[in-house]
């Protein structure tokens, strides 16, 4: 079947996708999740374990598929993102696309009937989630709705995503077969600092060659590229409150401070502003899903907070 021009987010195809967890799920989007003109934006939540990956499939809306907590990966034709907790990414539709949970999440999708998508949302994107609209997308997520509030919040939560900053954690992959193989195998070991000539070699091309191959079929240089890697890389280490110093040596990074100097570039901000804030917005929102908090859940929280904040400090 001939897919639309949208259904590619990047310029490249993507071919083939390793096998990326232990289990398989099929889109099996219930019908009263489809939107439809009447009620153009549905949301769908649901807890999903680590290791499924939700095959690659296309359909006729667009989707905003949001974790409060854990992370996602999501692969187009020719891209990967990686999501982290509290952020979203957009889909257009018609685009093929495949779900990974990295880690256990909760998650909430949105999706966008066709002709209510509004302009400017035509490729894919990660965008932080903020407090408005994390609201927005619960209130959305109610029972018995009445249309005009259901019509007004979703016109609300694709205004926010709209001005959203997008995030850096796209991850281009080329096609051209020994280009693939460097970039495989850099995505493997992201530590591994062989330089560009060694990374050529290996994969039975001349530097020149792979140097021009990434310009034609990615856009960027090998270490702009590299760059990218071992941000999305990052993200999941992140998350699961490594020390940053052990993040660090990880990624192939010699000291702590060069790998946070290199991630506030990208971000804006130190990798524990920036996890510590999703760890805070996760938290809200698991507070809305199981209000009945005790002392000791409020405890572990205080620890766990405590805890995440040292580990993440020298940012």
């Amino acid at each position: 079947m001939q897919l639309p021009a949208s259904a590619y987010c990047a310029q490249m195809t993507h071919p083939t996708q390793p096998a990326l967890s232990e289990r398989v799920d099929f889109a099996d989007i219930p019908p009263e999740f489809a939107p439809t003109r009447t009620h153009p934006i549905r949301v769908r939540s649901r807890p999903m374990p680590a290791g499924v990956r939700v095959a690659r499939h296309t359909h006729a809306w667009a989707q905003v598929a949001y974790a409060s907590r854990g992370v996602l990966r999501m692969t187009t034709v020719g891209t990967t993102w990686m999501v982290p907790p509290s952020r979203a990414i957009w889909v257009p539709p018609h685009v093929l696309h495949e779900v990974t949970i990295v880690e256990e999440a909760f998650l909430r999708t949105l999706y966008v009937y066709e002709d209510a998508v509004p302009p400017g949302l035509d490729a894919c994107r990660v965008v932080e989630v903020s407090g408005l609209l994390r609201e927005v997308i619960a209130a959305l997520d109610t029972p018995g709705l009445e249309p005009e509030r259901e019509r007004l919040l979703g016109s609300l939560a694709l205004d926010e995503i709209i001005r959203s900053e997008p995030l850096p954690l796209a991850v281009p992959m080329p096609t051209e077969k020994r280009l693939r193989a460097l970039c495989e195998a850099v995505l493997a070991d992201p530590a591994a600092t062989d330089s560009l000539e060694r990374s050529a070699s290996a994969v039975g091309a001349s530097t020149r060659t792979i140097a021009r191959l990434f310009r034609q079929q990615l856009g960027v240089s090998f270490s702009q590229w590299r760059q990218q890697a071992v941000l999305a890389r990052a993200i999941p280490l992140l998350s699961q409150g490594r020390p940053l110093s052990q993040v660090a040596q990880a990624l192939g990074y010699q000291s702590q401070s060069a790998f946070s100097a290199m991630f506030r570039r990208q971000f804006g901000e130190s990798p524990r502003a920036f996890i510590v804030r999703g760890a805070e917005h996760r938290d809200a929102n698991d507070d809305d899903l199981h209000p009945a908090h005790d002392a000791d859940d409020a405890l572990d929280d205080a620890q766990r907070h405590a805890t995440l904040r040292q580990d993440l400090s020298g940012s």
